[in-house]
């Protein structure tokens, strides 16, 4: 229907107005003429319904130049035009540098989940006039990569990401230029050139402080002792697959009530991870007079090294 050379006297003679509708967001191949794909999109440029949409013909602007069909939407007539394949994507050139930062999340913030710091931090990068480097493809994102994050709820003195740079930057200039556009909660603390390992790998373990109020004295530190004279101990949790059964114990390197209020904990990261309400749920299974609510603080998490925790930015 579209390819038929339909001659009407009364719409041949029309021009293209302002308002010309395109096949695709490529090139337009007006050199070609080539018919309109039947699959094609077509980008309405303010019409958001075509309506009793009417092919009327086929319109030249001169002689021997292509003629493209022409509809009438309503009563307006419209041109359209043959377009060929959708042209690559741009290849954007990779990052002249790559810095590593060291944030915390402190009291506001710690109620905020992942998603919500990863678009905060964007908003940041971008008011800060950070000169980020973007992946490449149709649609191109900063290059931000993330590792480990804490739960929402938790807070952090030790959260890290990656930020892949267009230009080589300053690391101090960075840390004082996000901290000046970063909400409320949220703290760089350090920022260096990134070693070779990924971050993912690097973060191994995590110490944490549990702090439990209302428990009954010693009901803690029997709940530990009872804890860590198991070999393994599983709990159950509802996760984004459904329910899923984590051995406690296996992550646990340390477990220590050092007062009836406080836990502290130091745990490895495995897979599937477990965290530090896991433990608290094992510990209420063992004595249920252990408070449900807890706060918990990430202090330091990094490679594992003789039982020790490293820093991941040295």
């Amino acid at each position: 229907m579209v390819g038929s050379d339909v001659s009407s006297p009364a719409v041949a003679p029309l021009r293209p107005r302002s308002t010309v509708i395109s096949v695709s967001t490529g090139p337009i191949e007006e050199a070609t003429g080539r018919r309109l794909k039947a699959n094609a999109r077509i980008a309405t440029r303010g019409h958001h319904r075509l309506s009793q949409v009417i092919v009327s013909g086929l319109f030249s602007s001169g002689e021997g130049e292509p003629r493209h069909p022409i509809l009438v939407v309503g009563q307006r007539p419209v041109t359209l035009h043959a377009v060929g394949n959708r042209q690559p994507p741009v290849q954007q050139a990779p990052p002249a540098q790559k810095l590593r930062l060291r944030y915390a999340k402190r009291g506001p913030g710690r109620f905020t989940s992942h998603r919500d710091f990863g678009r905060a931090l964007e908003r940041a990068l971008r008011r800060a006039e950070i000169p980020m480097a973007y992946s490449s493809g149709f649609n191109p994102h900063p290059r931000i990569s993330y590792a480990n994050a804490a739960p929402t709820s938790a807070a952090s003195e030790a959260e890290y990401v990656e930020l892949g740079l267009r230009e080589v930057c300053d690391p101090a200039k960075i840390i004082a230029a996000l901290n000046e556009v970063l909400p409320t909660g949220f703290v760089v603390l350090a920022a260096t050139d990134a070693v070779k390992a990924s971050l993912g790998d690097l973060l191994q373990a995590s110490d944490w402080v549990l702090k439990v109020a209302g428990a009954e004295p010693g009901v803690l530190a029997g709940a530990v002792a009872g804890l860590l004279a198991r070999d393994e101990f599983p709990v159950e949790r509802m996760t984004k697959n459904g329910l899923r059964s984590f051995d406690v114990r296996s992550a646990i390197i340390s477990l220590e009530a050092t007062d009836d209020e406080t836990l502290r904990l130091r745990s490895i990261h495995q897979t599937p991870l477990v965290r530090p309400d896991d433990v608290m749920t094992a510990l209420r299974m063992i004595d249920d007079r252990v408070p449900q609510q807890a706060l918990l603080t990430r202090l330091v998490q990094g490679p594992l090294r003789d039982g020790e925790i490293g820093d991941p930015l040295s």
